[in-house]
């Protein structure tokens, strides 16, 4: 069936602001609260699942959209607003078809014979998860795929890349970009060996450094840390059962008796350095950062104490739970002790940093703050301060809800926090999409400037900034 841009659905991924729009948009002199600051340059964007053809509304899962890509383009306090559907190989083949091709993560067990054409991918690459931007690209990431390029500003589709053949695994939806030497880090996981592996991309976009990563069993990885000399792989509970799937169970679920360790290797190591930390049992779906600190390394992350929002559905019985909470170990290489903390008392997931400094010992951290009630929803932003160990917060106002905000440096910014928090809000009782601009240093004091989008924006995952070059 093709999805219309109503909102009527019983599936709550289809409905209200997380239903999908249809069409592609540009808006210019838009109506503006306050003012679009003028060393504000370059690109917010936000992507997202959008689906157009779904094989069963009911067991439709919001993994499954097609991706879309909501920007504004910022230049002299002016602002540029385009939506884009990315033209993936599955997306163009459906719309060919003018109905669906590929099933979907809930209906992998439907005996309905397949659709799919010979000679086309057995699998869709959404490219609707979240960003990264190296060696002068942007990609749009769907961690069982290749990354695809994007051409800004546009948001035109460049296609696939497999970095001149040598890109062997599945690519994270989370990898990080050194920026003091240009390399990318990146790994994937998968259902059948090697369940992990990683690869490191250098300044000039070469892939120059692939090893697997042994674990006993698959488990959803979705994200990793990385510090100045080492990356971190999280085997935690979240793990991937294709025969529980075939039993008639979730293929993703909670499996608290797996445990919880943290894999340490050199940034260019192999399998045979990586060296597994025990600590506390629980879940990690993002993290923020990582450094090295004398003889520790320093990871920081949102952690649920059982499951998490990916795994637990919207069925959760207790949500504070299953909703994270920003959390800090220290790994101490030499003693083998890890030291772990809880940093802030607010729920929180989407932790994000000023990218400059990813890598990197940083002060400050960014998330989006949970609503204590409603599953899958952010009302508020929180910035914590790792030297006061305070947290600010700013919430959105009443029956209005956000997700992840990106960190945009200002330009010539002079500090780590010199710079703005950018994000799309709904406000649901009178339909109306926003982008809020915040000043970084200080987020409690609300937005300088409210764009009033004149098209719906629907929810969706991650966000990114681009400067201006």
């Amino acid at each position: 069936m093709a999805q219309s841009e109503t909102s009527n659905s019983t599936n709550f991924f289809l409905d209200g602001n997380f239903a999908p729009v249809m069409q592609e948009r540009d808006a210019l002199d838009m109506d503006v609260k306050g003012a679009i600051p003028k060393d504000l340059a370059g690109n917010f964007l936000r992507v997202g699942p959008n689906p157009v053809h779904i094989f069963d509304e009911a067991a439709y899962h919001t993994f499954d959209g097609d991706g879309m890509i909501h920007a504004i383009e910022f230049h002299d306090g002016q602002a540029h607003y385009r939506n884009r559907f990315v033209q993936t190989q599955g997306f163009k083949l459906e719309q060919e078809r003018g109905d669906w091709v590929y099933k979907g993560m809930n209906s992998m067990m439907d005996p309905t014979p397949s659709r799919v054409p010979d000679g086309a991918p057995r699998n869709k690459n959404l490219a609707n998860t979240a960003f990264t931007y190296h060696n002068n690209t942007l990609y749009a990431l769907h961690e069982p795929s290749r990354p695809t390029a994007i051409q800004l500003p546009e948001l035109e589709t460049l296609g696939a890349v497999d970095f001149d053949g040598k890109l062997k695994h599945p690519f994270t939806a989370h990898p990080k970009v050194d920026q003091k030497t240009g390399e990318m880090m990146t790994f994937g996981y998968a259902f059948q060996t090697p369940y992990v592996s990683y690869s490191v991309i250098n300044a000039d976009g070469e892939l120059i450094h692939t090893t697997p990563i042994t674990i006993e069993k698959p488990v959803f990885m979705h994200d990793f840390a990385v510090t100045e000399k080492y990356s971190l792989f999280l085997d935690f509970p979240i793990t991937l059962d294709i025969e529980r799937a075939i039993a008639g169970g979730p293929a993703l679920d909670f499996e608290p008796e797996h445990g919880s360790r943290i894999g340490v290797m050199p940034r260019f190591g192999t399998d045979l350095d990586v060296r597994w930390f025990e600590v506390e049992t629980g879940s990690v779906v993002h993290t923020a950062n990582a450094w090295d600190e004398g003889d520790e390394i320093v990871m920081q992350a949102s952690r649920s104490k059982t499951s998490d929002i990916a795994s637990a559905g919207l069925d959760a019985e207790n949500l504070e739970d299953t909703q994270g909470q920003l959390y800090e170990w220290r790994i101490n290489l030499v003693t083998g002790v890890v030291k772990e903390q809880t940093l802030s008392e607010e729920h929180c997931d989407f932790p994000r940093i000023n990218d400059t400094h990813a890598c990197h010992k940083t002060r400050y951290v960014y998330a989006a703050v949970f609503n204590p009630s409603r599953p899958f929803s952010f009302d508020g932003v929180m910035k914590f301060d790792n030297e006061t160990q305070t947290t600010a917060t700013f919430k959105y106002g009443d029956n209005r809800f956000g997700g992840e905000a990106v960190f945009a440096p200002k330009v010539d910014a002079q500090s780590e926090d010199d710079g703005y928090l950018i994000c799309f809000v709904q406000d649901e009782t009178t339909g109306q999409s926003e982008c809020l601009i915040l000043d970084a240093q200080n987020v409690a004091a609300g937005p300088v400037a409210t764009i009033l989008v004149p098209y719906r924006v629907p929810y969706g995952f991650h966000s990114g900034w681009v400067s201006a070059a």
